[in-house]
C-alpha cells in the first residue's frame, strides 16, 4: 500500500515505524526539519518537508496513487482540510485524528465521509474508554471488546496461586467441562519472546497471557486466574489533561465516585464547572502528603494521566503502595511497557499505541474491521469478516492451512460470541478473531481474501 502520514510526532512516526516494518511505500509529511531528519534516519520510509494542506506538497508526494491518507498532526483543522483535500485529488482512504470529541459524537448528524473523511481518530477519546474498560475488568491488565462484548481478549499476568500454573493448555481445558475461552498469546516473565500457545504449552507462573473469551467465560478466567473481581465505585484521577476531563466525564455518567486532582488553578474551577457530580481538588498530586488528605487509602482506582510519564508512574506506585485495588499510568515512552508488570502497576495505557490499533484495520488487507497490537507483546489481533469465495469458507478449522505462528480465538456468528475448536467450521459473514506474530499475517490475510 501506498500510504501518506501528515505529522511526524509521536503518533506519526509510531505510525510510520510500525508500517515501514512491514514494508509498506510511506511517505512522512512535516514543517519541522528536525523531526524529519529524525525518522529519516532510523525508519526506511520517503520524508517530505512542507504544509501538508499544500496542494503542491500534496501532489509532490503523489496523493493521486495513494491507498491512504492518515492526518496525525496536533492540529485538527489540518488534519480535516488534509483529508478533504487528499480526497479531491485522488486518494482512496482518509483518517483525521482530531481532539474535539464532539465531531466523533455527531458522526451520524454531519456526514464527514461526504465531506471526504473516511475515519475520525481521537486519541484522547479512545484513552478514556480503554480507562473504562479496564476498570469494568478491574483484575485484568488489558482488555478489549469485539462485537459490543460478544467476545471479550483479557489480558493478566499469572500469580502463583493460579489453578492452572504448571498444566499445559489442553489439561487447563479440562478444568472446566464447557470451554468458554481460549489463550491465544503469551510472553513469559524476564523475556521479549512472544508464544502463540498450543495444547502442550505450559503455563507458569508470572506469565503475561491473552485469552479470548465469551461474557460468561469472564467469571471463569477470575477463578482460573486466581484473580477476585474486585467492585470498582471510588476512582481518584491525577491530571485534568483531556485524557482525565473525558474519563472522569464517563466515569461520573456510569456512576462512579470520582475526584480529580488538577494542579492549575484556573483549570481546576473550568473542570468543576464541567464535571458538576467530581468532586475537583485544585493541588499538586506528587505530594504524598495531599493524597493522604484526600484519602486516597479509601479509593477503589487510581489513575494517573497528567502530561508527564514519570509522575503518572511515581504517582501509581504510592497509590500501589497503599494497597489500592487497581493502578492506572498514562505514558508517552513505549518502552516503559516492559516495566510495568516487574514494577506493581497494574496497567499502563499509551495513546500513540491506541491510535495506531485503531488505524491499522484500514491498512490490512481482506474484510478486517478491527485491528490491535497487543501492550508489549509482538503480536497482533485481527477480526476479518469471512467472504464467500474465501479459502476458509466452508472449512473446518482443524483443515485449514494456518500457520503456527497464528490462533482463532473466536467466532461471532449471527451476533453471538463463540469460542471455535478445530471442528468448528467457519461460514461466510462470520467475522473471525484471530492472533499472530508477524511473520504469519500475509498469510493470513491471503486466507481471508
Amino acid at each position: 500500500m501506498k500510504i501518506i502520514i501528515a505529522g511526524a510526532g509521536e503518533v506519526g512516526f509510531h505510525l510510520a515505524k510500525l508500517l515501514s516494518y512491514e514494508s509498506q511505500d510511506i511517505t512522512l509529511i512535516d514543517t519541522d526539519k528536525e523531526s524529519l531528519t529524525y525518522a529519516d534516519n532510523h525508519l526506511d520510509i520517503r520524508v517530505l518537508r512542507g504544509d501538508a494542506t499544500s496542494i503542491a506538497v500534496l501532489k509532490d508526494a503523489q496523493v493521486q496513487n495513494s491507498n491512504l491518507v492518515i492526518g496525525v498532526t496536533s492540529s485538527e483543522t489540518t488534519n480535516i482540510t488534509l483529508c478533504m483535500l487528499a480526497k479531491q485529488l485522488g486518494c482512496e482512504r482518509t483518517i483525521a485524528r482530531i481532539s474535539n470529541t464532539e465531531f466523533v459524537d455527531c458522526k451520524d448528524t454531519i456526514k464527514f465521509d461526504e465531506l471526504g473523511i473516511d475515519e475520525l481518530i481521537s486519541p484522547e477519546e479512545l484513552a478514556a474508554t480503554e480507562i473504562q474498560l479496564l476498570l469494568n475488568k478491574s483484575a485484568f491488565n488489558d482488555t478489549y471488546e469485539f462485537e459490543e462484548g460478544e467476545l471479550i481478549m483479557v489480558g493478566v499476568s499469572l500469580p502463583k496461586s493460579a489453578p492452572f500454573v504448571g498444566k499445559m493448555v489442553k489439561e487447563a481445558a479440562t478444568i472446566f467441562p464447557e470451554l468458554h475461552f481460549m489463550p491465544i498469546a503469551l510472553k513469559r516473565m524476564g523475556t521479549q519472546y512472544t508464544v502463540i500457545p498450543r495444547g502442550d504449552t505450559v503455563f507458569k507462573e508470572g506469565d503475561q497471557v491473552y485469552f479470548i473469551t465469551v461474557k460468561e467465560g469472564v467469571d471463569e478466567l477470575y477463578k482460573l486466574t486466581g484473580k477476585k473481581k474486585e467492585e470498582i465505585k471510588n476512582v481518584m484521577i491525577l491530571g485534568g489533561s483531556k485524557v482525565g476531563f473525558k474519563a472522569a466525564r464517563d466515569l461520573c455518567a456510569k456512576k462512579f465516585n470520582v475526584k480529580l486532582i488538577e494542579k492549575n488553578k484556573e483549570k481546576a474551577f473550568d473542570l468543576a464547572d464541567d464535571l458538576p457530580t467530581a468532586l475537583v481538588i485544585n493541588g499538586d498530586g506528587r505530594n504524598v502528603e495531599l493524597l493522604e488528605e484526600e484519602s486516597l487509602e479509601s479509593m477503589d482506582a487510581f489513575i494517573a494521566v497528567t502530561g508527564n510519564s514519570e509522575t503518572n508512574i511515581m504517582s501509581c506506585l504510592v497509590a500501589k503502595s497503599k494497597h489500592i485495588k487497581k493502578t492506572i499510568a498514562l505514558v508517552e515512552n513505549m518502552d516503559y511497557f516492559q516495566l510495568s508488570h516487574s514494577i506493581g502497576i497494574d496497567t499502563l495505557i499509551n495513546k500513540k499505541l491506541l491510535a495506531a490499533n485503531n488505524i491499522f484495520r484500514h491498512i490490512r488487507k481482506g474484510d478486517v474491521v478491527a485491528s490491535m497490537r497487543l501492550n508489549n507483546l509482538n503480536a497482533e489481533i485481527l477480526e476479518f469478516v469471512v467472504k464467500p469465495g474465501s479459502k476458509v469458507t466452508g472449512n473446518s478449522i482443524r483443515n485449514l492451512d494456518f500457520p503456527k505462528e497464528a490462533t482463532i480465538g473466536g467466532v461471532v456468528r449471527d451476533g453471538v460470541g463463540v469460542i471455535a475448536l478445530g471442528g468448528y467450521e467457519i461460514q461466510a459473514g462470520d467475522r473471525v478473531v484471530v492472533c499472530c506474530l508477524p511473520e504469519a499475517i500475509s498469510k493470513i490475510e491471503r486466507l481471508f481474501l
